[in-house]
């Protein structure tokens, strides 16, 4: 097939094309667009994490509640998830620089005002408003930028730069603790502040780098995009909540339900509509199916083990934030190495093989971190910490950048969509089912310890439940104030109770090396196809 084919299938005629564009102001600039892009989305990566250090010196200035500040890293999430779809489709439909563009000043001048929120009684609505605010920007920049990065290189250079493109956003989530941690001595105002300069570079080297803008003259789903948004803010709102409503509790099921039940009739009007916000017929491609499951069952690992490391270092290693921080670099490292070996196999050897060896890898390392957990000691976990970091670094780049490269008619905002998508969901959904069960197993062991020390049964199930639900990821090293024998056991207790912690966890990590064994099992599923700079012109999806 010749490499018109595109063009003559394309729904409409584009308003631009790289060769328009090279006349126009000479070829695209491939560092400087991919520099762009990554000073782009490390700010919605670093914006993930950064605000739970501050969290404790926003709710003393503020007058917030520990729910209302929940609120305020949930309202983040929702709409990133809820919008991702929405935005990959409209950086297909006007262009993935436009789009890019005004995603980043979205995302920046609502996070300049997240740091001018006033004290008062307008504190709240404003702070989660503008946070909500925040997570639309992030969702029209990512797909539009990872797009950009895809159009921009070759498919035979693509697996190498987007291994450096995953690479480092992903591991710019373990800044965030360390950059919160040092401007909150300053002002935690600053952690929304920083992402000014940042976003400025990102905008003028995206100005300099000459990227070719392709446009779509195609009318926008505004009904299938209402749908998702309204299924995925629902589904997402009911796992994330559960911790706090309770699994029991008929407000979880009813998000949850009510929110897959939005899906189902999201994808029945999608087949049936002439321009849909996501053509689902590219998931009749094998390749296509298993890359989005590898990756759905390796965020479930991905994004919650920051939360629960960090959690777990706090508490039971009673390690400050940043020290926690530090802790989390041993898995960035090798998290940050293996991505680029993973995107040399991907382009010489195609997805498979890459994915295959960092779902075991992964599998194995957090199954050997759990099994250290109880040593209380960094030192003695590292290595594992690493191998866990590897397997992910393995497989992340290889598996999104198959998933995209099978676009139908180069659509490659729209799956870049799909993929983030389905990476949020099962972040939501791993953050929800490990959350529980930390909860649950840290209640049920310190309940056992505190009536090993001769608290009745039922005092001692209460005082269980408090330090579990109290476990915010702060040191805890202090053990509880007051007076009195009970006050006095518990503080007796507080080295068992670390000890009951660190137990807990490593359930949690064991489910973690659970997640990465079923994506290896999914792996041997790919039928090993690569995408050649011949078969992705095809406008079909098979």
């Amino acid at each position: 097939m010749g490499r018109d084919i595109p063009e003559k299938g394309a729904p409409g005629p584009r308003s631009s094309d790289p060769g328009t564009a090279a006349r126009r102001g000479g070829p695209p600039n491939q560092g400087l667009a991919l520099a762009a892009m990554l000073f782009a989305v490390s700010m919605t990566f670093i914006d993930q994490t950064i605000v739970a250090i501050a969290a404790p010196d926003i709710i003393d200035e503020l007058g917030l509640t520990s729910s209302q500040m929940q609120w305020v890293v949930n309202a983040y999430l929702l709409t990133l998830a809820a919008f991702f779809a929405l935005g990959g489709r409209l950086s297909d439909i006007l262009g993935h620089r436009r789009v890019m563009l005004i995603g980043t000043l979205v995302f920046v001048i609502a996070s300049a005002l997240c740091g001018a929120v006033p004290s008062g009684d307008f504190a709240q609505a404003w702070l989660i408003g503008f946070r909500a605010v925040q997570g639309i920007g992030a969702a029209l920049m990512f797909p539009a930028a990872l797009a950009v990065v895809i159009a921009v290189f070759p498919v035979e250079r693509r697996g190498r730069a987007l291994a450096l493109f995953f690479g480092v956003s992903g591991a710019l989530t373990a800044v965030g603790p360390l950059l919160g941690g040092w401007l909150t001595a300053w002002t935690w105002r600053a952690i929304f502040w920083v992402n000014v300069p940042i976003a400025v570079i990102a905008v003028v080297l995206a100005l300099l780098a000459h990227i070719p803008d392709r446009a779509r003259r195609e009318p926008l789903d505004l009904p299938g995009a209402a749908l998702v948004a309204v299924g995925m803010g629902l589904t997402v709102l009911g796992l994330q909540q559960a911790g706090t409503w309770g699994w029991d509790s008929a407000a979880t099921w009813a998000c949850i339900a009510g929110g897959l039940l939005v899906l189902a009739v999201f994808c029945r009007y999608e087949l049936r509509t002439r321009f849909p916000l996501i053509k689902l017929r590219v998931f009749r491609d094998l390749a296509f199916r298993v890359d989005n499951a590898v990756l759905f069952f390796a965020m479930m690992a991905f994004v919650p083990v920051f939360f629960f490391a960090s959690v777990y270092a706090q508490v039971s290693l009673s390690a400050s934030p940043n020290q926690a921080a530090l802790y989390l670099l041993y898995f960035f490292i090798g998290f940050g190495l293996a991505s680029q070996w993973g995107g040399r196999i991907l382009d010489k050897r195609g997805a498979r093989p890459a994915m295959k060896l960092g779902t075991a890898l992964g599998a194995v390392g957090f199954a050997l971190w759990a099994g250290k957990l109880t040593s209380l000691s960094m030192h003695d976990q590292w290595l594992y910490a690493a191998m866990a970091g590897a397997g992910i670094g393995l497989l992340l780049a290889p598996a999104s950048t198959d998933a995209v490269n099978r676009a139908i008619d180069a659509s490659y905002g729209e799956v870049t969509g799909i993929t983030q998508t389905v990476r949020n969901f099962a972040a939501s959904i791993g953050l929800a089912v490990y959350g529980t069960m930390l909860t649950h197993t840290t209640i049920t062991k310190v309940d056992e310890t505190l009536r090993s020390k001769g608290l009745p049964d039922g005092e001692s199930r209460d005082i269980a439940e408090s330090v579990a639900q109290s476990v915010t990821g702060h040191s805890d090293s202090r053990g509880p104030s007051g007076s009195g024998p009970v006050a006095e056991t518990v503080r007796d207790s507080m080295a068992a109770i670390r000890m009951d912690f660190a137990q807990a966890n490593q359930w949690v990590f064991y489910g973690m090396a659970i997640a990465l064994a079923v994506a290896f099992l999914i792996s041997l599923r790919h039928p090993g196809t690569r995408v050649t700079q011949e078969s992705s012109d095809r406008p079909s999806g098979s």
